[in-house]
């Protein structure tokens, strides 16, 4: 049995009940604040996995992939509660927060995945005290959930205070670097305005920025990026198929993959090094 619930305060608030294992490619297009009830759930992102467990609380930053397998354990069904915060409410948060408030050191975290300390008491009864919500069926007012919203946030914001370029990285001096995070995402498949949305900028603050960092369209840049991993995975000795370095870096053909690597390179990926 699947049962997926939302309490929609800009469609923030999730809960999922699952009584079978299950996983699923999870693509953050939002900040997101997760809590497992019951069960566990497997995050696996590039060279990297983490296991949440009951009780336990994560964050997870909105411009990167994960595949999430969530397991049911002991009989008991995996069940977490998830909080998304929208580029509109974090705008409107940070406009009533004091700007003496404000870390002036803050810088942007790299890790997409951050998990909370255990057995916060703050933590604890934020989502206990959303669950009946969902129990119930009673749906709260807007000012409950804002409320409970704002709590999500002084959560984040008092566990580490680099949260606060990330959350806000719309405003200088906290706007996503364009070079580490292409660097970071080249191998996926997004559009321009995608990557302008993902780095808190508008399609033509994307563009205009992105000159700065290069001569090449963005384009021709991640095509490059992908061959030049390509190369270093196929030189460095590793015994990867060429077809599964070509779709590990991005490509979705292996014939375009092959035709670009040979004119970069002057030989096709299948030669011997």
């Amino acid at each position: 049995m699947e049962e997926l619930k939302v309490l929609d305060y800009s469609n923030v608030f999730i809960a999922s009940y699952f009584t079978d294992d299950r996983e699923c490619t999870h693509a953050n297009r939002e900040h997101t604040l997760i809590y497992l009830c019951s069960g566990e759930l497997e995050i696996t992102e590039p060279g990297k996995k983490h296991i949440l467990r009951a009780g336990e609380c994560a964050f997870m930053r909105r411009d990167h992939r994960m595949t999430l397998q969530k397991h049911i354990r002991g009989g008991v069904p995996y069940r977490s509660i998830v909080l998304k915060f929208s580029r509109k409410f974090l705008r409107e948060f940070y406009q009533n927060i004091a700007r003496k408030e404000l870390p002036e050191q803050s810088k942007r975290d790299r890790r997409s995945f951050m998990r909370l300390p255990a057995d916060r008491p703050d933590i604890k009864s934020l989502f206990e005290s959303i669950l009946p919500f969902f129990d119930s069926g009673v749906r709260p007012s807007e000012d409950l959930l804002k409320l409970k919203m704002v709590e999500g946030m002084y959560i984040l914001l008092h566990t580490d205070t680099s949260l606060y370029a990330s959350l806000f990285d719309f405003t200088e001096p906290w706007k996503i670097d364009l070079l580490e995070y292409m660097n970071e995402n080249y191998m996926y498949n997004l559009s321009l305005e995608e990557m302008a949305a993902y780095t808190g900028r508008s399609l033509a603050s994307f563009k205009r920025d992105f000159k700065k960092i290069s001569d090449l369209s963005p384009q021709k840049w991640i095509i490059n990026r992908r061959l030049e991993a390509a190369h270093e995975m196929i030189t460095s000795g590793r015994h990867d198929k060429v077809t599964d370095i070509c779709y590990q870096v991005g490509f979705k053909n292996l014939s375009h993959f092959s035709k670009s690597y040979k004119e970069m390179y002057g030989c096709p990926p299948t030669a011997k090094v």
